[in-house]
C-alpha cells in the first residue's frame, strides 16, 4: 500500500490502494501518521529562563508600577480615612466618648524608598538598584588573597609550623 507520495505505508505487506480507494474510511487511517507527542521539557529546560525578573525583584526597577501603587494607595488611604471620619460622626451622635490621641506616638516621616525616587544616574541614563549587598573591588581582591594564602599554608606548611606561627602570634598579640 502506497501513501500519496508514492511510499508504502509501514505495516501493510503488499497491498495497494489506488485512486478514491485511498479516502475509504478504514483505509484512510493507515494512511495518517499519530502526531508524535511533544518532548517532555527537563528540569534544566524549565529552570533556565528562571531569574531574578521571574521572582519580583525587578519589578520597581522599570518605574511603571510605583506610580500605580502610589495612586492606589493614595486611594486606599483616602477610603479608610473617610470611613473613619464617618464612624467617628456615628460615635460622637450616639452620645460615646472621642479617644483620647496618644501624644507618644511616634510619627514616621517618609522615607527616600516611598518618596519620588530618581531612578537615573549622573550620565542621565537607568541606573539599576542592588537588593543585595554588592562587595567592591578591593573586598573581593582581599578575599581572593586570604583564600589564596590558606590554599599555600595548606599544601606547603606542616602542622607544627602552623602551631608555631600561632603560638607566635599569640605571644605577640597579633
Amino acid at each position: 500500500m502506497l501513501d500519496h507520495e508514492g511510499k508504502e505505508v509501514p505495516g501493510n505487506r503488499g497491498y495497494k490502494y489506488f485512486g478514491a480507494a485511498k479516502d475509504l474510511p478504514g483505509v484512510r487511517e493507515l494512511f495518517e501518521k499519530e502526531p508524535l507527542p511533544p518532548p517532555r521539557k527537563t528540569r534544566a529546560e524549565l529552570m533556565k529562563d528562571i531569574d531574578a525578573e521571574y521572582y519580583g525583584y525587578r519589578d520597581e526597577d522599570d518605574g511603571i508600577l510605583e506610580p500605580l501603587e502610589q495612586e492606589h494607595e493614595k486611594k486606599v488611604i483616602a477610603e479608610a480615612v473617610e470611613k473613619w471620619k464617618m464612624e467617628r460622626e456615628a460615635r460622637l451622635a450616639r452620645g460615646e466618648e472621642e479617644e483620647e490621641e496618644n501624644i507618644y506616638a511616634v510619627h514616621e516621616e517618609e522615607s527616600d524608598e516611598e518618596g519620588g525616587k530618581e531612578r537615573e544616574g549622573e550620565d542621565g541614563q537607568q541606573k539599576f538598584i542592588a537588593h543585595v549587598p554588592v562587595p567592591t573591588q578591593q573586598e573581593i581582591e582581599e578575599a581572593l588573597v586570604r583564600r589564596k594564602k590558606m590554599e599555600l599554608l595548606q599544601k606547603y606548611a606542616s602542622e607544627t609550623l602552623l602551631a608555631q606561627s600561632e603560638e607566635a602570634k599569640t605571644l605577640l598579640g597579633l
